[in-house]
């Protein structure tokens, strides 16, 4: 039985606006999709998920039309479906390892969490009817310290652990970045708020404004709390570090897309966000926030996207569906081409790119292969507005306001074998100890709240 195809809007149509990209399944054709899932006795498919999530159980209560059973086998590892199954990188993970991908196409695992977490929102179930909350021990308090996936993950996993949890985060709503780092055609805010409500039902606290390190420091939560788990994420961008890099209009994907989500530029004509778009923009890196940075370019009225990446596409670092998207919907590419200088008016504007075509050499031992300068091959390219998206670096506030949390060199938190950090009763996870992807984030996440369970049981 070939795999069921979740249906998407036409690219010209969804590259004009931020509604999201695909549609969903219907029930049928979850159900339909869930019964070519073959039940293995040792499912791979399950050691392909960072967090564990009792893949085909759930496929299964699917397929017998339970959809209420299957939200409760999903919310008993993953607090986050509707959004794991709209952002994982499935095909590397879970459905890599699905045992019908060996002959044909694997199981369509993402798009049917997904069905189910949209499923639970829309019957609006709360905590009370999908998960067993635990008594709670007298007096246990944790605090978090971070809205993001890791963030909340370790929150539902407390909670529903019988613990009093609050969350702390220094802007005004929550999520961090889900809410702030993925444009809305990929997660809609709607969703975010969503899961949100459910992680109250399981009775978390949530605050907001809050600066840890500024507002409250981490002695004031400690005596407090006693148990903390730090998921600051990464908010410190990178940057080429080539001349000319700091004319106007060239932003980092990290200023661009919070810029965009934050005051809704996406939800024009309703909101008029002082947010600058030029006419021909160029987008450099090769990852997924280098694709939702052009494809949020388009759509807010750029005449030419283009994305310039260093390596083949081979090598890109994004989902290929959405560098699949992004072309479908006029992203044009520019592979093996590195930037090495920005141009500038007499006004201190970007008005052009030098750049360089690159060629690949023998792959490293991680297989992925790196790349030299073609000598000579220098080359101008007109633009008004660049983007760089080549990646971030962890948040430092906490870190460099608390000089007993240690770091590495490349400020990433240092933490053992527990993610328990250089301070008793602190742990960590996520982007600011090094995870790359929301779902890997929400595994440490989940690995740290189990631990810090332990600790607080040995106190």
């Amino acid at each position: 039985m070939k795999r069921v195809e979740m249906k998407e809007r036409a690219p010209l149509e969804r590259a004009k606006d931020f509604n999201p990209v695909t549609l969903g399944y219907t029930k049928e054709e979850a159900v339909k999709e869930a019964s070519r899932c073959i039940q293995c006795k040792n499912p791979l498919c399950v050691e392909g998920c960072p967090v564990g999530i009792r893949i085909p159980e759930f496929i299964k209560k699917l397929s017998e039309d339970d959809f209420a059973g299957a939200v409760r086998v999903l919310k008993d590892t993953n607090d986050l479906p509707a959004i794991c199954g709209r952002v994982c990188p499935q095909e590397t993970q879970c459905e890599a390892r699905c045992i019908i991908g060996k002959k044909g196409q694997p199981v369509a695992i993402g798009d049917l969490e997904r069905f189910v977490g949209d499923w639970a929102i829309g019957a609006g179930m709360s905590a009370g009817e999908s998960v067993s909350k635990q008594k709670r021990p007298k007096g246990r308090k944790a605090a978090i310290i971070g809205s993001g996936p890791a963030g909340l993950t370790c929150a539902g996993n407390l909670a529903k652990a019988g613990l009093d949890v609050t969350v702390f985060e220094s802007l005004h709503l929550f999520g961090g970045v889900l809410r702030y780092g993925i444009p809305e055609f990929r997660l809609p805010g709607r969703i975010i708020e969503s899961e949100l409500r459910y992680l109250k039902s399981l009775g978390i606290n949530f605050v907001s404004n809050v600066l840890v390190g500024r507002t409250l420091t981490i002695d004031e939560i400690m005596k407090e709390y006693g148990l903390i788990f730090i998921g600051t994420g990464a908010g410190l961008p990178n940057f080429l570090g080539v001349p000319g890099e700091n004319f106007n209009h060239i932003y980092s994907a990290n200023e661009f897309l919070v810029r965009l989500n934050m005051m809704h530029a996406f939800d024009f004509p309703q909101y008029d966000t002082p947010i600058y778009i030029g006419k021909k923009v160029v987008v450099v890196g090769g990852g997924n926030t280098a694709m939702d940075a052009a494809r949020s370019a388009l759509r807010l009225g750029a005449e030419e996207v283009t994305l310039v990446y260093r390596r083949s596409e081979n090598e890109m670092l994004a989902r290929r569906v959405e560098i699949a998207h992004a072309r479908e919907e006029g992203v044009k590419f520019m592979l093996l081409t590195q930037p090495v200088e920005f141009l500038g008016n007499e006004k201190g504007f970007v008005r052009a790119m030098e750049c360089v075509k690159m060629e690949l050499c023998r792959p490293d031992d991680a297989g992925r292969c790196s790349v030299k300068p073609v000598a000579g091959s220098n080359f101008i390219i007109p633009v008004d507005m660049v983007i760089v998206a080549v990646g971030l670096l962890p948040n430092p506030v906490v870190p460099s306001l608390t000089p007993e949390l240690k770091t590495d060199g490349h400020g990433y938190l240092v933490v053992d074998s527990d993610l328990m950090t250089a301070v008793p009763g602190i742990f960590a996870g996520g982007d600011i100890v090094g995870g790359d992807t929301v779902i890997e984030a929400m595994g440490m996440a989940k690995k740290a709240s189990e631990a810090m369970l332990r600790y607080a049981a040995d106190k």
